[in-house]
């Protein structure tokens, strides 16, 4: 069974990876949605105009604290499972960027942006019509550019709705 998932795996990766060359530049822009300084930047402003917008100082608190949980579990899950990279495993797989010394499962860029847009998108479900869409184009992003297989940015996905989950149990 691991054996057909690694293959489905791998095949969407391909087909996902294998894009064009602006495709790949557009997609190399979203990206850096999930990366530690859009994050962290994001989760302060959204604190500091919680302030004024009080209303939203729950969600904006739950997801400071999924953000900064998620990422420890996702350090630790990296370590566990150390799974190498694909552009450094898979013949022909495309790196459009930076080459990263770190493992790949799961992806810490959906599990960054998702840790952040899920307690909105559960507090507030229409928001989800511009929120899900944009943290699955962050997850897609990391398999177009070949730093992530498919597999990867669904667990990061999954660890950050996990995490955002319990603590709107726990702070709620």
């Amino acid at each position: 069974m691991m054996t057909r998932f690694r293959k489905v795996d791998d095949m969407l990766f391909y087909r996902i990876n294998g894009s064009r060359q602006l495709y790949r530049s557009f997609f190399g822009y979203i990206t850096h949605l999930g990366g530690a300084r859009v994050t962290l930047a994001s989760i302060l402003f959204l604190f500091i105009i919680s302030e004024y917008f009080t209303h939203i100082k729950q969600t904006v608190s739950v997801a400071l604290v999924s953000l900064v949980i998620s990422h420890i579990l996702m350090t630790i899950i990296k370590k566990l499972v150390r799974r190498i990279r694909p552009y450094i495993t898979l013949p022909n797989a495309i790196l459009h960027g930076y080459e990263f010394n770190d493992h790949s499962f799961p992806s810490g860029h959906s599990t960054a942006i998702f840790s952040i847009t899920i307690p909105f998108m559960i507090q507030y479900p229409t928001t989800m019509l511009i929120l899900f869409p944009l943290s699955w184009l962050v997850g897609y992003s990391r398999v177009v550019l070949g730093v992530h297989y498919p597999s990867d940015v669904l667990a990061g996905a999954f660890l950050a709705f996990a995490t955002a989950l319990i603590m709107l149990l726990f702070i709620s």
